[in-house]
């Protein structure tokens, strides 16, 4: 098959992003079990802590895995039936653990008498959360049901490219929102304003969950990164002639399948 341009470049960025994803997990892990109360069901702090863990495993880094599942070289040779059904499989899961966390934290709001929906980020998360919702309803109707017509898979195509790369966006920009309250409220003694250690652990964590959402966004919208098409790529395994019209280059700026992927965003 026809390498990847700048097949280091995006191999090195991704595992970048990876690095940073697994280390964004870690931290919020250390940050709730050394800094706050651990993890537990029981309508107390421990409950509400599932919430900021399970939000970065699931809607930050599994969802970031999902948008660029497609531009994974290797992955190729894959037919793209079964790369839907991973893209959305790792959409599904993420949306999941997303919605657990709801519970854990509307849980506890309601346990301990903290009015619910009242904040920027609250407003922000569950605006993605429906919209992620919505996203993968439509995906798997359009992408994944035989009925959907070729010309509505084409047409819905644009938006659901967009659309998974603003609620990853949105999501990123919640969760930022999100632990800077988390510290403002939580921290007394010392203030959050006086740099505490927790305060400088989990900016930190802020600033690699930024990063890593902008690798993931800069590798998802890279042209020369796409996905080819089929037909292409069914040339190249077979080692068969590029048919005319087709250039052999991965960067192509048009496709012939309706359904192929502008580095395939969040949700199938």
């Amino acid at each position: 098959m026809e390498a990847m341009e700048n097949y280091r470049l995006f191999l090195s960025l991704l595992l970048l992003a990876l690095s940073l994803g697994f280390v964004s997990v870690v931290f919020v892990l250390r940050w709730v079990l050394h800094f706050r109360e651990g993890l537990g069901w029981d309508g107390g702090a421990a409950e509400f802590n599932w919430h900021p863990l399970l939000i970065i495993i699931g809607f930050i880094f599994l969802q970031g895995i999902a948008i660029v599942v497609y531009r994974l070289p290797w992955t190729w040779k894959c037919s793209k039936l079964m790369m839907k059904f991973i893209h959305a499989g790792l959409n599904v899961l993420a949306f999941i653990l997303a919605a657990i966390s709801l519970v854990a934290v509307f849980d506890f709001h309601n346990t301990q008498n903290i009015p619910n929906m009242y904040s920027l980020h609250s407003w922000v998360g569950l605006t993605a959360v429906i919209l992620y919702s919505l996203q993968i309803v439509l995906g798997i109707a359009i992408y994944l049901l035989p009925v959907s017509p070729v010309p509505l898979r084409a047409a819905f195509m644009p938006l659901h490219v967009y659309s998974g790369l603003f609620i990853f966006t949105s999501v990123i920009a919640a969760a930022l929102m999100g632990i800077t309250e988390k510290l403002i409220f939580g921290l007394k003694d010392p203030k959050y304003k006086d740099s505490p250690p927790e305060a400088t652990f989990v900016n930190v964590l802020g600033l690699l969950i930024s990063v890593f959402g902008g690798l993931i966004l800069w590798i998802a919208t890279r042209p020369s990164w796409k996905r080819p098409n089929e037909q292409l790529l069914r040339s190249q395994l077979n080692s068969e002639p590029t048919p005319s019209g087709i250039s052999a280059n991965t960067a192509m700026p048009e496709r012939t399948d309706a359904e192929t992927d502008s580095g395939k965003m969040s949700k199938m």
